[in-house]
């Protein structure tokens, strides 16, 4: 497939999400952040970090909904996005 788009950090993982049915907008999004495609074997640390800045990790890879979210559910929503 491949794209000649240069703004797109991760392509692995861009091609990887399309083809799991994701929109291009989504998956450029989540491509794009800052760890893309980093493995650890670890989501992070959520639980010692602030509902805002867990807020903004979700903004970040395009959660909806994130606004009215609890502290638990940005939590759930960042690790099983």
């Amino acid at each position: 497939m491949g794209t000649s788009n240069s703004r797109i950090k991760n392509e692995a993982q861009y091609e990887a999400l399309l083809d799991k049915g994701y929109s291009k907008e989504k998956s450029a999004r989540i491509a794009n952040t800052p760890d893309a495609g980093v493995k650890g074997g670890k989501a992070g640390d959520y639980e010692g970090r602030t509902k805002s800045d867990l807020y903004t990790q979700a903004k970040k890879v395009g959660i909806e909904g994130r606004s009215k979210m609890s502290k638990a559910e940005l939590i759930n929503a960042l690790r099983n996005n």
